[in-house]
């Protein structure tokens, strides 16, 4: 009988652990409802709907950031944009402002009027190895940044793969411009 408890007992903590890894390598959630880890600025709007980080532009622009720099890390979330929409997620800033100069671009604008800077590129670094469609619908972005090795993922298709040694670490940005609307969930980050 103690044998059997023993057992019972052991695989029991082996479960919950396995639960606490899985948890572990979803990575953190970042840009939460509520959280002082972020702020926003510029001129587009930002609002929780439900689960859903909303940013609107009536033709300007805006991003929210994370208040904590990162090195290596893999980022995963979801996103659904509109036709109208800039956005994007810039990674690797150097400081508490965007551009494609001193951050890392990873582009969502479907319809750019320069299509090698389009869904999936890297802005000014690399056009994206394929065209994927993303207006109108629920998508996933995955990016990883492992020392100088930059790569992308949307929907599961590799978009972008880099060496590029101009920035090592910095804050997490996603952007909403030009008139429309941008909505984000699930957003993740591993550390590496």
């Amino acid at each position: 009988m103690f044998k059997r408890v023993t057992f019972i007992g052991c695989l029991g903590i082996l479960l919950f652990l396995n639960a606490c890894k899985t948890n572990e390598s979803n990575g953190e959630a970042i840009f939460v409802e509520d959280s002082d880890s972020w702020f926003q600025e510029g001129s587009a709007s930002w609002k929780y709907d439900g689960d859903q980080l909303v940013g609107t532009s009536l033709g300007g622009s805006g991003f929210v950031m994370t208040t904590k720099e990162y090195k290596n890390f893999i980022i995963t979330l979801e996103f659904y944009p509109d036709a109208g929409i800039n956005s994007g997620i810039f990674v690797r800033c150097k400081g508490k402002s965007i551009s494609n100069r001193d951050c890392y671009e990873m582009n969502i604008w479907d319809n750019h009027p320069d299509q090698e800077s389009r869904t999936g590129s890297i802005v000014t670094r690399s056009k994206p190895l394929i065209q994927v469609e993303t207006i109108g619908k629920w998508n996933t972005y995955k990016i990883s940044c492992e020392n100088n090795h930059i790569r992308t993922w949307i929907n599961g298709q590799l978009t972008a793969d880099i060496i590029d040694d101009d920035l090592t670490e910095g804050y997490i940005a996603l952007q909403a411009s030009e008139p429309g609307r941008i909505r984000f969930r699930n957003v993740r980050i591993q550390n590496l």
